[in-house]
C-alpha cells in the first residue's frame, strides 16, 4: 500500500505531462478580417473561452499588403471570419468614408493558388462571410446574356445558345457562390448570405444570442450548424462548401489559379490569356474579370519588362483576335459589359488612350440619348468618371421640357461634372417621388456630399420634411454618409423623439449607428430611446441595434 501511495505523485505528473500536448493541439486559431464593423469579431471573443482559442486580426492598419504579411508570419487559421460589405464581385470594404481597408477576392485567389501562402487556408474548418451575396449562387458578372446574344449572333438557336450557356456555367460558375467555394478549396463549411446580410450591428447582437444558447459547441466542427442557420434565417443565411478536387468545377478553380498563383510570371499569365483569347467568346467571357484585373495590375515598368512587352507584343499584332474582340464589344448591348471590353481591349494593346476616351463618349451619348435611364445607368456613369477625366462629356444642359429633362439625367450630368445636373438630383432626393429618390440616394453612393454647408442644408430640409416613405429614403441616403457636425446629429436626434414614424426613427437610427460616436448626444439620444421609441414591426430593427452599440461603449 504504502508503495502505491508512492507512485501516485509520479502516475499524476505522468497523466498531467501526457494530457499537455492534447490540450495545446485543442487549442483553436479564429482569424478575423475586419474591414467595417468589429460587431460580429467581438461576438465570438465574448463568447469563446481564451484557453482554448487565440484571435488573430489579419488586417493591420495602414499597411495595404497585410494579407501577404499574414502569409509570411506563416499564420494557420482553424476558423475565418470576414466582416466587411460586399460589392457583389470582387471587394469587401467599409462604409465608413475615413477607412481605407478593403479586401479583395483576387487577394484572397493569391493566398488560396499560391506557393508562398502554404498554411493561411491549410486546415481551416470553417469560414465566415458577412457581407451581402456572398453566397449568393446568381450569376452576377453580367455575362450570361452577352454570351446567349454572342452565340445568336454566331448563327446558333437561342435554345442552343442557352444550353451551350448551362453547360458553360457548370463548368465555371460565375456567382459569388462559385467564386468563394473555388477561393476556399476544400473547406467543409463556408458561411455567407444569399442576398443581403444584415449590418455588422444586428450581426453581432445575433450571434450573442446564438452563442449564449450554446452556439460556441459547433464551432470548428466542419458540419453546417443548423441553430446559427436558424438564427439567422431571417437574414438569407446559407452554408456551402469548397470544391474538392472530385468536384465538376475543380477545373475552373485551376485555371482560375493560372491567374492567381505567384508563381506564374506576368508574362506566363499574358501567354495564358492570348491562348484563351483564341476560344469561343462564350469561354473569354468566363474569365473577363480576370483578364481586365491582370492588366490593369501591369505598370509602366512591368510593361516595359522584355518578357512582359514580348507577350503583350504577340496579342496586340494579333489582327483576327482584334477584329473579333473589338466586333463583340461594339455590338454588346449591356453598357457595364460593353465598358469591361472596352478597358481589356485598351489594357491588351487594341485601343490606344485616346481611342478608349471616344469609344466611352460614344456609349455615354447613346446612354443619354435613352428616353429613359435609371439607377443602373448613374452607377455605371459616376463610375466611369470617378476621376473627372470624361467632366463635360455630355456637354450642357437639355432642353426643358424635353424627354431628357428628368432626375434621372440630371444625374447622369452630374457624374459627369454638371452643376446644375448635381443642384437638380439632390432636389429629386427631397421629392414625392419614389424613382428619383432612387436615383439620387445612387448617385450619393458615388459622390457624397462633402461640403459641410451644403450637407448641413440638405438636413435641414430633409427633416422638414412630413412624415412618410420619401422622408424614410431621404434619410437612408444620408445613411452612407459618416456624420461628425454635433449640431448635425443632435438635429437627427430631435427628429428621432418627435416623428410618429416607427419608419423615420428607424432610417434615424440607421444614421446614428454609422455615425462618429463620441460626437453622439448621448444624454439627448438615450433619452429619446427611452421615452419617444415607437412600436417596431417584427423584422431588422435598426433602432435595437443602436441601443446594443450605445450599451456596449
Amino acid at each position: 500500500m504504502r508503495r502505491s501511495a508512492a507512485l501516485l505523485p509520479a502516475l499524476f505528473a505522468a497523466v498531467l505531462a501526457m494530457s499537455l500536448p492534447s490540450q495545446a493541439a485543442d487549442r483553436q486559431t479564429v482569424c478575423t478580417i475586419t474591414v467595417n464593423s468589429p460587431d460580429e469579431k467581438e461576438a465570438f471573443r465574448r463568447h469563446l473561452p481564451e484557453s482554448r482559442y487565440d484571435f488573430v486580426e489579419l488586417v493591420e492598419s495602414g499597411r495595404p499588403d497585410w494579407l501577404a504579411t499574414s502569409c509570411q508570419r506563416a499564420v494557420a487559421c482553424d476558423v475565418l471570419i470576414v466582416s466587411g460589405h460586399f460589392d457583389g464581385d470582387d471587394h469587401f470594404f467599409s462604409d465608413r468614408l475615413e477607412a481605407s481597408e478593403y479586401l479583395t477576392v483576387s487577394e484572397l485567389e493569391r493566398a488560396s493558388c499560391s506557393s508562398g501562402c502554404p498554411s493561411l487556408f491549410s486546415r481551416l474548418k470553417e469560414v465566415y462571410l458577412f457581407g451581402c451575396n456572398t453566397l449568393n449562387p446568381a450569376a452576377h458578372s453580367g455575362a450570361s446574356a452577352e454570351v446567349v446574344r454572342s452565340l445568336v449572333r454566331e448563327a446558333h438557336s437561342p435554345q442552343e445558345a442557352g444550353r451551350q450557356l448551362q453547360s458553360l456555367v457548370a463548368q465555371h460558375g460565375e456567382s459569388s457562390r462559385d467564386r468563394m467555394r473555388q477561393v476556399f478549396q476544400g473547406v467543409p463549411v463556408i458561411y455567407g448570405f444569399s442576398s443581403s446580410a444584415p449590418l455588422g450591428p444586428v450581426a453581432g447582437a445575433t450571434l450573442n444570442r446564438y452563442l449564449r444558447s450554446g452556439g460556441s459547441r459547433d464551432l470548428a466542427r466542419g458540419r453546417p450548424s443548423a441553430g446559427l442557420l436558424q438564427h439567422f434565417a431571417p437574414f438569407s443565411m446559407a452554408a456551402a462548401a469548397g470544391v474538392t478536387e472530385g468536384d465538376a468545377r475543380h477545373p475552373a478553380r485551376l485555371e482560375m489559379c493560372r491567374f492567381a498563383d505567384d508563381r506564374q510570371s506576368e508574362a506566363d499569365k499574358l501567354e495564358f490569356v492570348h491562348g484563351l483569347l483564341q476560344r469561343p467568346m462564350l469561354e473569354i467571357y468566363q474569365h473577363l474579370d480576370r483578364i481586365q484585373r491582370l492588366t490593369l495590375s501591369l505598370d509602366d515598368e512591368t510593361r516595359h519588362a522584355p518578357a512582359v512587352a514580348g507577350a503583350l507584343d504577340v496579342i496586340a499584332r494579333d489582327v483576327d483576335a482584334r477584329t473579333r474582340f473589338l466586333s463583340e464589344t461594339r455590338t454588346t448591348a449591356s453598357m457595364p459589359m460593353r465598358v469591361r471590353l472596352v478597358e481589356i481591349a485598351q489594357g491588351l494593346g487594341w485601343l490606344s488612350p485616346d481611342q478608349r476616351a471616344q469609344e466611352l463618349a460614344q456609349m455615354l451619348g447613346e446612354l443619354a440619348a435613352r428616353r429613359e435611364v435609371g439607377v443602373p445607368e448613374v452607377h455605371l456613369a459616376c463610375s466611369l468618371n470617378e476621376k473627372g477625366e470624361l467632366d463635360g462629356a455630355l456637354g450642357h444642359r437639355t432642353v426643358s421640357g424635353g424627354p431628357g429633362d428628368d432626375v434621372a439625367h440630371a444625374a447622369l450630368r452630374a457624374c459627369l461634372g454638371s452643376s446644375e445636373g448635381h443642384a437638380r438630383t439632390l432636389q429629386g432626393l427631397i421629392g414625392s417621388d419614389e424613382a428619383d429618390a432612387r436615383v439620387a440616394q445612387a448617385y450619393l453612393r458615388h459622390r457624397p456630399i462633402t461640403d459641410r454647408m451644403e450637407l448641413s442644408a440638405l438636413v435641414s430640409r430633409i427633416v422638414a420634411m412630413p412624415p412618410s416613405d420619401a422622408q424614410v429614403r431621404a434619410l437612408e441616403a444620408l445613411g452612407r454618409h459618416y456624420l461628425s457636425d454635433p449640431g448635425l446629429l443632435q438635429t437627427l436626434t430631435a427628429l428621432f423623439a418627435r416623428t410618429p414614424s416607427w419608419s423615420v426613427q428607424n432610417a434615424v437610427a440607421g444614421i446614428l449607428i454609422r455615425a462618429d460616436r463620441r460626437s453622439l448626444p448621448h444624454a439627448q439620444l438615450e433619452s429619446a430611446l427611452k421615452d419617444h421609441r415607437r412600436p417596431a414591426p417584427a423584422g431588422d430593427d435598426m433602432i435595437g441595434a443602436l441601443e446594443f452599440v450605445l450599451r456596449a461603449h
